[in-house]
């Protein structure tokens, strides 16, 4: 079957919407030639088509012939970016590269003068908009210029750009760490989850430690700032420090609030860092900050900023979706979550050329989580099954969790004689990921002995499993089994005898009135 995802071009033009269509063709017959009228040809054609399949289009399109079809598109491709160019004008770091052409041009006409005079307007602007790389190369092109030619532009010209040069390294110095230890946390956590036991924590802390650059926090730019916070922010997530975790991400955002332009040139980011904060909120059961920030980032969605490019837009579903669904987890509403889903699949199907596997993983596990909160085991199930057969190494940690509530939704449909073999399976599996903590093991020795249990002794030996894994919350390596799955809300929805969502519900507006109590 044709692959739509194998071609660089097709995804290219797939991803173009009317309006940057329209200003490619206008941009390619401005003064088309031969060459040029079939590369329109080619565009029209892989536009038509719902996957790319290289037979059939040179059977549709006869003029376009094999041995002419790679370069072809090696040419459209180009025309299609150089159109695009046009007509991204918004972007800081394009006009920066752009004023960077023409200090070059200027300089090869021999303007030295005016080169300098775009250079040094450059600089302002990129100091203006934290792009300090950009100050870089600008001074370093101002040295080229000075070393070669008499400018008189200035005087102790040398001494000022040398002073100058010096303190953009020591500063793209400190981001470099600082992004690279940013980078190398996140990418643990990608990979292995939450810390699973001692060794993970006492291996996470030596490698933080040593990589921690040192720093003075007066002096710190935005930048420095931004990556200082996601490390330590990355850091408490990983150690399941919620506090940590929850005083970085708002370190994160504040640091946006503090240089509001900065929402405009690092959307991503700052998407990023309000997804942070709502986790955190909603990790601590702070229902009130939960929906405040949960307010912000809605008013972002439909701000200038939040559609900006398609990228902006792509994240802010994928973040927006979760902090939805999140809500209704919160507010123990499940089966009233289950109407965001029709338009999430919507939105994986016209996204699925730009989203990474692991944010698919994702939302197939808190759909899935939606489904057996709201009753419906079975829907369930066929989601998590889609988590545990997609062959791939991202998130051992959102694999192991995904086989344990498959296994819960299993003894919820009372598939007894499949149990058996699940147990054996997923412990193994648990065990070889390194993922079974004391939680897990008290959950399969409950699902084990229940099998032979009488009605009547069952719920004492539910009510004991919950008085059990009670006293466990507290521990931090334990604390990764409440964050996937509630367990607990389980248990007493299995004691009460009524749905898990109901259970959540009621938790929800203790603690709701709780806050207000306290607010008061």
């Amino acid at each position: 079957m044709p692959n739509r995802t194998t071609d660089i071009l097709f995804q290219l033009i797939k991803s173009l919407d009317k309006g940057e269509k329209r200003n490619f063709k206008l941009y390619a017959t401005r003064n088309a030639g031969g060459e040029d009228l079939k590369i329109i040809q080619l565009f029209d054609a892989l536009d038509k088509m719902e996957v790319y399949d290289e037979a059939l289009l040179l059977q549709k399109n006869k003029s376009i012939k094999k041995q002419q079809l790679s370069n072809m598109k090696a040419h459209l491709y180009k025309q299609i970016l150089s159109s695009l160019r046009l007509i991204e004008d918004g972007n800081i770091d394009i006009q920066l590269h752009e004023q960077l052409d023409f200090a070059r041009i200027l300089y090869n006409k021999g303007l030295y003068l005016q080169s300098l005079k775009v250079l040094d307007k450059l600089k302002e602007t990129a100091r203006k908009h934290q792009q300090i790389t950009y100050q870089l190369q600008a001074v370093i092109f101002e040295k080229k210029i000075e070393a070669m030619h008499i400018t008189r532009s200035m005087e102790n010209r040398a001494e000022a750009l040398s002073t100058e040069s010096n303190d953009i390294n020591h500063n793209l110095f400190l981001i470099g760490r600082l992004s690279n230890l940013a980078l190398e946390m996140y990418s643990w956590y990608i990979k292995h989850g939450h810390a699973r036991d001692r060794r993970d924590v006492d291996a996470v802390k030596a490698f933080f430690e040593i990589h921690l650059p040192e720093y003075n926090n007066r002096k710190l730019g935005f930048y420095e700032k931004l990556y200082l916070y996601q490390s330590y922010c990355w850091y408490g997530f990983i150690l399941q420090d919620l506090l940590m975790y929850y005083r970085y991400t708002q370190k994160w955002v504040d640091l946006f609030e503090a240089v509001p332009e900065m929402k405009k040139i690092e959307s991503g980011q700052y998407i990023r860092g309000l997804h942070n904060l709502i986790s955190a909120h909603f990790n601590l059961n702070n229902a009130q900050k939960f929906m405040e920030a949960l307010g912000v980032f809605e008013q972002f969605a439909v701000s200038e900023e939040g559609n900006s490019s398609t990228n902006v837009r792509i994240q802010t579903f994928v973040y927006l979706s979760i902090a939805r669904i999140n809500e209704h987890f919160l507010k123990g509403s499940f089966t009233d979550g289950l109407k965001l889903i029709p338009e999430i699949k919507e939105k994986l199907k016209e996204y699925e050329l730009h989203l990474d596997k692991h944010r698919v993983l994702v939302f197939y596990y808190r759909i899935a989580c939606l489904y057996f909160g709201s009753g419906d085991s079975e829907t369930a199930i066929d989601y998590l099954n889609k988590i545990i057969n997609w062959k791939m190494s991202l998130r051992t940690d959102l694999q192991c969790y995904a086989r344990l509530l498959h296994l819960i939704a299993h003894y919820e449909l009372g598939n007894y004689q499949l149990l058996e073999y699940l147990i054996k399976s997923v412990y193994r599996f648990m065990a070889k990921m390194n993922n079974l903590s004391t939680v897990e093991e008290e959950v399969f020795k409950f699902i084990r002995k229940s099998f032979s249990l009488s009605p009547d002794k069952l719920i004492p030996a539910f009510k004991r499993l919950r008085d059990k894994l009670l006293t466990l919350q507290g521990n931090p390596l334990e604390s990764r089994s409440f964050m996937y799955l509630d367990i607990v809300g389980w248990l007493e929805s299995k004691i009460e005898g009524v749905p898990v969502q109901e259970i959540r519900r009621r938790n929800y507006l203790q603690n709701k009135r709780k806050q207000t109590d306290e607010t008061l």
